[in-house]
């Protein structure tokens, strides 16, 4: 393991580095498959954007960025954040993308999640975490309820993609709802 911020039994987290963009990090949001649902709206995506990208989030208060990496192979396969950190209101806005399609679908973005989230209410003292999908993402809005989250509401017509418009869908657990050991 290198620099390990949280660690599960699959994969952990760790703190984005520059020599991630050496991998396939910019490829993913290049891919109209791995990036159908993201708002980055940047393309196409360049080594460059990707660098200022990771140095901004290592010096922002806001947000924290996290490569989850493959326990056993240390292969970056995707990223993970609270960001829009709110400590008045002890609230953040989860944010997950899962780069390497062979790795869809086998849990890993469960298992970050819940670290994250535990990250979230145990160490930031978060009540709320949040997160939105567009209602096309039926993936994200099964990961949403498989933590714990709750549909909180839906902004309508909210996120342009592909020359159309879908929901955004609302989901959102308390720090009183969450038991990170019930969610294995």
């Amino acid at each position: 393991m290198r620099n390990p911020f949280l660690a599960g039994k699959n994969i952990y987290l760790r703190p984005l580095e520059e020599k991630d963009l050496q991998g396939n990090y910019v490829s993913w949001l290049n891919n109209e498959e791995v990036s159908r649902y993201n708002s980055h709206n940047t393309f196409p995506y360049s080594y460059s954007e990707g660098r200022k990208y990771i140095k901004q989030s290592s010096k922002t208060k806001d947000k924290i960025v996290l490569a989850i990496v493959l326990t056993g192979k240390n292969l970056h396969i995707g990223n993970i954040a609270l960001q829009n950190i709110d400590p008045v209101n002890r609230s953040g806005e989860l944010t997950i993308l899962l780069g390497e399609k062979d790795y869809w679908h086998k849990g890993y973005s469960k298992e970050a999640a819940l670290l994250i989230l535990k990250h979230g209410f145990d160490e930031l003292n978060l009540n709320r975490i949040y997160c939105g999908t567009s209602s096309k993402n039926i993936a994200m809005q099964k990961l949403a309820v498989s933590l714990g989250m709750i549909e909180e509401g839906r902004r309508r017509k909210a996120f342009f993609k592909d020359r159309e418009y879908a929901d955004i869908v609302e989901y959102g657990i308390l720090s009183s709802e969450f038991d990170a050991p019930k969610r294995k």
